[in-house]
């Protein structure tokens, strides 16, 4: 693998790991499992996508073909985890609560009616904007650190780092 993908799968991995403080900061919840799930802050999705964006950006600069590919890719991936993904999730949400409407009718019904408890569906599927953006920032910086530190000649730095 060369290192874009190497940048960009760190950068998904750091955003899922940061998730676990996050959740126990809004929630006061220890809840390690959150590392393997959708969702949350900060967007995974984005946070990949941005960092590879970023990279091949430091690397090859903003006119090369790769970068033009790249950014187009992230965003459209962004644009679906806070829009179609999130909208599917909302609509979760009002499939999970027709259980209870169902369990009210079937109390007021006089026929016996036995019915099976589905398994809840998955709510949280996408991000909130907010989600994104955090996401998206910790890409672009995970993008710039991986390239500063993979760069062969450091003092020639966009930054002026000196190591």
């Amino acid at each position: 693998m060369n290192k874009g993908v190497y940048i960009a799968l760190m950068s998904i991995g750091l955003a899922q790991g940061l998730k676990i403080p996050i959740h126990y900061y809004k929630k006061r919840e220890w809840h390690p499992e959150v590392f393997f799930e959708t969702g949350g802050m900060p967007s995974s999705h984005s946070a990949g996508v941005a960092s590879l964006t970023t990279y091949i950006a430091l690397k090859q600069g903003l006119p090369a073909f790769d970068f033009a590919l790249s950014l187009v890719y992230g965003l459209i991936v962004m644009y679906d985890a806070q829009g179609i993904r999130r909208q599917t999730g909302e609509l979760t949400l009002k499939v999970n609560s027709l259980d209870e409407l169902v369990r009210k009718i079937d109390k007021d019904e006089a026929v016996e009616y036995k019915s099976k408890t589905p398994k809840k569906l998955k709510e949280v599927l996408g991000h909130r904007p907010s989600e994104v953006v955090g996401g998206a920032i910790l890409g672009v910086a995970t993008g710039i650190i991986g390239h500063l530190v993979t760069k062969k000649d450091r003092k020639k730095s966009i930054f002026k780092i000196k190591f």
